[in-house]
């Protein structure tokens, strides 16, 4: 659940900016001149404090993973951040040694105003806000200057059945446009226990091997709660 929601948009942009809430008024430019300027400086913000936790000099961060669908200018935000952040000029920016991984997004490419045809837009203003989030991920830690939040053991994705629109995005000169499809809760249930049930099964190979047992019990457990539930 979001508990403090944040976002770059304020009442007095919005003022100055009246072709970014009218629902389909060209507006490109507008969004662009925004978050070129500022999603460099959000995901600086959220890896400073990253690095800060790590404790290591930024010299040792080998590798940049940068995300985000907000941007769409070059230099890429990730030139901008390298350069903000003071990383090494010859960092791989690419998808292991010490890899930083930046996730950021501002909503001003999607913000508008309703639409009688088209309310999912309101959907996605209501669930999503600005945010920022750094990962700095390694192996075999040093525990002695490092402190490891949690180890990575496994990743897995899956395409659901018939979901072919369940979720679009489109580009026009209005802005970036999310359509989300009304059945798309009913679509994702109807899948999950499959899912859930693969993800146990490979944690329990994963257990088998690295003696985490007690770990799959609570994943069964919740997952019983969710069926019951």
């Amino acid at each position: 659940m979001i508990q403090k929601r944040y976002m770059h948009l304020m009442e007095e942009l919005l003022k100055q900016n009246p072709n970014m809430y009218a629902y389909m008024a060209p507006s490109l430019d507008t969004r662009e001149d925004m978050v070129v300027v500022e999603i460099p400086k959000f995901g600086k913000e959220a890896t400073t404090k990253a690095i800060n936790e790590w404790g290591q000099p930024k010299s040792k961060i080998t590798y940049l993973i940068f995300y985000t669908t907000s941007d769409i200018d070059m230099h890429a935000a990730d030139y901008q951040l390298i350069k903000l952040l003071g990383l090494r000029p010859s960092i791989k920016r690419l998808m292991i040694a010490s890899v930083l991984v930046v996730c950021f997004e501002i909503t001003a490419v999607t913000f508008r105003g309703p639409s009688n045809t088209h309310l999912d837009s309101l959907v996605g203003q209501a669930i999503f806000g600005d945010g920022a989030a750094t990962v700095i991920i390694g192996a075999d830690p040093d525990v002695s200057v490092k402190r490891p939040l949690f180890q990575l053991m496994s990743v897995a994705q899956t395409i659901l059945p018939d979901s072919d629109g369940a979720i679009d995005g489109h580009l026009p000169r209005s802005g970036a446009h999310i359509y989300l499809l009304k059945d798309m809760p009913e679509l994702i249930s109807m899948n999950i226990e499959k899912s859930l049930k693969e993800a146990l099964c490979l944690l329990e190979s994963v257990t088998r091997t690295r003696h985490f047992g007690s770990l799959t019990r609570v994943v069964r457990r919740f997952w019983t709660r969710w069926r019951q539930s």
